[in-house]
């Protein structure tokens, strides 16, 4: 008998935390606020709502506009790239990332037919012989900010293929804005046939 004793105590122990679990939970169910009934809105409350909002509305008062709408820039991914193909394989740079396409390499940015399409990074690393980066800040890249003294220098001597580039990868570079008080420097990517 005091083994059947011992028993069922743990037996109570065992149920008693769920027991206590539901316990709270229905005096929490009992304890909420019973919830409120409502009728439904008739045809006429919400035909009033709606010309009340309309009346509200500010877009009905200003006039149409008479201005021509935007030209639809092209949406897909060649028209705003620029290729760069060599040997069998070939990669997609933005439009105005190549600062610099000699004439003697004009060949390396038309597509060549077969050649395999691959992302910049692994073209870049097995064609490094013939390609060059820079690095542009965002101020460079917007045109904020024309390209150092020191990378159009490079880019006046080189042989090679310039990219820009930001944080590794190709970005477009737009013409710096001229201020109109300063005089224009002379813009070394104007070897790029891209840019016309």
């Amino acid at each position: 008998m005091p083994k059947q004793h011992r028993g069922s105590k743990v037996v109570r122990q065992a149920f008693a935390w769920p027991v206590a679990v539901q316990c709270a939970w229905l005096a929490g169910l009992a304890a909420a606020a019973p919830p409120v009934m409502k009728d439904a809105a008739t045809h006429e409350q919400l035909a009033l709502q709606l010309r009340k909002c309309q009346q509200e509305d500010p877009m009905h008062r200003l006039p149409p506009s008479r201005a021509e709408p935007p030209p639809k820039q092209a949406q897909d991914l060649i028209s705003q790239s620029d290729v760069l193909c060599f040997g069998g394989i070939a990669t997609l740079v933005p439009k105005h990332a190549v600062l610099l396409l000699p004439k003697a390499m004009a060949n390396r940015s038309e597509f060549t037919a077969g050649s395999t399409l691959m992302g910049w990074a692994e073209f870049y690393a097995k064609n490094r012989g013939w390609i060059t980066t820079v690095e542009v800040t965002n101020e460079q890249a917007a045109g904020t900010q024309p390209l150092d003294a020191e990378v159009s220098l490079r880019l006046k001597g080189s042989i090679c293929v310039v990219v820009a580039t930001y944080q590794g990868g190709p970005i477009s570079v737009l013409s710096p804005k001229a201020s109109p008080s300063a005089p224009t420097p002379s813009d070394p990517t104007q070897s790029n046939p891209s840019k016309h």
